[in-house]
């Protein structure tokens, strides 16, 4: 009897659709069925080649060999996870196996895992895709019964593997050129680049800024204040003299309200959520990193499958999910969200003009909550969080609108103008679905404070009771949170001179996918361009070089609109990606030429006077996600020592998080307020709390596994030549 092979993406997904299938028989890396067999890879097992697959030569990083381009790219298997390969690939040469469903992410990312193995592996049967968004066991049932022809997403493979290609082509010969030409441990690529170029731009406004003093009137009548403004509505003032003037022209007098304006505004609810703004709120409520959210979403769609799939950039759903509403709402009847939710599906029919719009939604919808019952009591406290988040944003946008009735007084006094405004609450509508501890208010430059107005009327003549002259200056521009740096990714238009190339920006999601994006800001923190004040990202003085010496188009947003945009057409089948590619060859060797000719300088902003016990340099002083370390600045050595890691245990007196300094036996616990305790002594401690010595040890390792993960200083291909060159 024949068998179908499902190749699902993880194990954990593979293992779940496994059980709805029915395939129960363990067997090493796979689970077999009647019907089905089902296997899985760790992510990518299959990836592009590194440069000296294809030539030794290029083991050694040498600007003569530059530029790289291979006539035809090669696929390898990655070394760490070639026993799963084998796996899959002996299950692909099984003779009782007549067919493939490929159940990897629905995405291009996932459309390519599953393609690179089924090359590598040699695959020639019938093939089939499996396209859902929720890990729900009805989700899957269904998805199994309208499995689409592997054929019809040939179009998004080839854009995916063109993708790929591209960021070969222009990343390993930008990075190796800039290595090469600076002896530096530096890379670049078409979109961590542009993005670290909005944050050093940011840096330099902001330190090029000079603060302009102004000033303000603000009077006190019965009830409530006024504020000064000018004809344009304007309540800055940049002379001093005048504001005193007109500081001093109202004080005693009496004013008269030319206007009192009530207006009955209302707010929509805000859309539903996509990965980039569950980020950026996630950001903005925990101090979640971008790429610790999507972990955390990942673990809510796979291993609760309480919400649909996470890398999604559409915001609404369409008409056929609307059948499903009720029972998503049903499911969320719990805890504190129970009244919300009935009260929401009492409403007949349900307010679905906010969510739903079949022009918005592209690969997949919108992140809601699926059919699946919540133990809420199972999830760990950021699950419970981001679950809280999605789910608040799900009944908000089922809700009418916020109504509020708006007031705005404008007193006259001695020709001079001053307003107040107010506002009271008519329907709390979606506001009802969160509490105070969440802001939706946007930034304004209205100098008006909203305030409690009492019932007047136009002609009313009020006493002025005091008069007050305010102060402040001018600021500079913020820098760059996560949560505003992940919009700025997301619409870079504004940063892009060609208007028409700024469209095709917005239009094709800006700088990278709401996939790719965390991973982009990881690799600015682990390649030590950027680093975290509180929740600012400042760039270091590495960052800022690259920058002036990078190939100016290099570090453009344009570069990714033309790429994307070109990326799209070949997903829709309308452009073929061979032209791209010889294209994406002609711009790599222009950049390499472009570093060859530069007469830029890179100078090491962080050397100590420490020497490098391989090979004698001075070594950097570095600043990782995870602490301070010591780095070779010599590309051919390699050396790194950690010198500090953050680490999550608090500070007894403060509370605070505290650093782990020194090596072996005098590792030191240390806190900002002067708190200092060994490591022997902490571990004690630890003990007589309550945690036992396999706990004080499990979490040194992670410690230790965190402090690793950040230590690599460099993109994964100069890792794999320093490897290849100790």
């Amino acid at each position: 009897m024949s068998k179908i092979l499902v190749l699902a993406e993880k194990p954990s997904v593979g293992r779940e659709i496994a059980r709805v299938l029915g395939a129960k028989t363990g067997g090493n890396g796979y689970l077999e069925g009647q019907k089905y067999v089902v296997t899985w890879g760790l992510g990518h097992l299959v990836t592009l080649a590194d440069p000296e697959k294809y030539d030794k030569k290029y083991e050694r990083w040498n600007m003569e060999d530059l530029p790289m381009l291979p006539e035809k790219h090669k696929l390898v298997v990655i070394k760490e996870t070639q026993g799963q390969f084998k796996t899959v690939q002996n299950l692909m040469k099984r003779p009782d196996i007549s067919e493939l469903v490929i159940a990897t992410d629905a995405g291009r990312e996932g459309e390519l895992v599953a393609r690179w193995i089924m090359i590598k592996a040699g695959w020639k049967k019938p093939a089939k895709r499996l396209w859902i968004s929720s890990q729900t066991d009805r989700a899957i049932k269904e998805g199994f019964n309208d499995l689409k022809p592997a054929s019809a997403y040939d179009p998004l493979f080839r854009a995916a593997q063109a993708r790929s290609e591209a960021d070969w082509l222009v990343g390993l010969n930008v990075t190796r050129a800039l290595t090469c030409k600076f002896n530096a441990q530096l890379s670049a690529g078409r979109v961590q680049t542009p993005t670290l170029a909005l944050i050093v731009a940011r840096e330099d406004e902001i330190r090029k800024f000079v603060p302009v003093p102004y000033y303000g009137v603000k009077l006190t009548l019965d009830g409530f204040n006024a504020t000064w403004k000018d004809s344009k509505g304007g309540a800055r003032i940049f002379e001093k003299e005048k504001a005193e003037a007109i500081a001093g022209k109202a004080a005693g007098k009496t004013g008269v309200l030319t206007s009192v304006v009530k207006t009955k505004k209302m707010t929509p609810p805000p859309a539903a959520y996509d990965l980039t703004e569950l980020q950026r709120d996630a950001n903005k409520k925990y101090a979640y990193s971008a790429k610790e959210t999507l972990s955390i979403m990942q673990s809510l769609y796979e291993k609760h499958k309480l919400l649909t799939y996470p890398r999604t950039d559409s915001r609404y759903i369409p008409d056929d999910v609307v059948p499903t509403l009720p029972e998503r709402l049903r499911s969320v009847m719990v805890d504190e969200y129970k009244g919300l939710a009935q009260k929401v599906l009492s409403k007949k029919p349900l307010q679905t003009k906010y969510i739903v719009n079949n022009a918005k939604v592209s690969d997949h919808h919108a992140i809601i909550p699926t059919e699946e019952q919540p133990e809420l009591w199972r999830l760990t406290g950021p699950e419970r969080n981001i679950y809280d988040l999605v789910v608040r944003r799900f009944l908000a946008v089922l809700m009418p609108p916020f109504e509020y009735e708006e007031v705005k007084l404008t007193l006259t006094v001695e020709k001079e103008t001053f307003t107040a405004r107010g506002k009271a609450v008519k329907n709390q509508g979606w506001k009802e679905a969160y509490n105070r501890s969440f802001d939706f208010e946007e930034e304004t430059d209205d100098e008006d404070e909203e305030q409690f107005l009492p019932d007047l009327r136009q002609g009313d003549r009020m006493q002025i009771k005091s008069v007050k002259l305010t102060t402040g200056s001018t600021a500079p521009p913020k820098r760059y949170t996560e949560a505003t740096l992940l919009s700025a990714m997301e619409h870079p238009g504004s940063k892009v001179s060609d208007k028409a190339q700024g469209r095709i920006l917005e239009q094709t999601g800006g700088l990278g996918t709401p996939a790719t994006r965390a991973d982009i800001i990881e690799k600015l923190f682990s390649t030590f361009y950027i680093e975290r004040r509180g929740k600012e990202l400042v760039p270091t003085e590495k960052g800022k070089q690259l920058i002036t010496i990078v190939p100016p188009d290099l570090k453009s947003a344009e570069l990714t609109a033309v790429w994307e945009d070109r990326l799209a057409k070949i997903a829709k089948n309308d452009e073929k990606d061979a032209p791209f590619i010889r294209e994406m060859e002609q711009y790599a060797s222009r950049l390499v030429t472009e570093v060859k000719n530069s007469t830029a300088s890179y100078v090491h902003h962080n050397q100590t006077r420490e020497k490098c016990p391989d090979c004698g340099k001075n070594l950097l002083k570095v600043k990782g996600k995870r602490g301070e370390m010591l780095v070779c600045p010599d590309r051919e050595c390699g050396y790194r020592r950690s010198l500090t890691q953050t680490t999550n245990a608090r500070c007894p007196n403060c509370h605070k998080k505290m650093e782990l300094r020194g090596e072996g036996d005098n590792q030191m616990f240390a806190c900002v307020c002067g708190y200092r305790e060994k490591l022997s002594a902490f571990k004690e401690r630890r003990a007589k709390a309550g945690a036992s010595k396999s706990d004080v040890r499990k979490y040194m390792a992670e410690q230790n596994k965190k402090s690793d993960a950040a230590s690599n200083p460099m993109a994964a291909q100069l890792a794999k030549w320093l490897e290849n060159n100790e």
